[in-house]
């Protein structure tokens, strides 16, 4: 669902993250026709990292487990 958002409105998408500067930056992106296509890039390459870092931090807590 995040990606849909990602793709519609990428601003969105980097606020609900958290990252209130790049949210605005990239909301001045997707005004312009031609910014919206690297606005999308930017928001889905943030998910992504977002998403990865949650990986990595589960399998740090379940090694310092053990």
């Amino acid at each position: 669902m995040r990606y849909v958002l990602a793709f519609f409105l990428p601003w969105l998408s980097l606020l609900l993250q958290g990252k209130i500067i790049s949210g605005i930056i990239c909301l001045i992106l997707q005004i312009t026709i031609i910014g919206w296509i690297p606005a999308f890039i930017w928001a889905a390459t943030s998910l992504n990292r977002m998403y990865a870092d949650r990986r990595t931090n589960k399998i740090i807590k379940e090694m310092k487990k053990k």
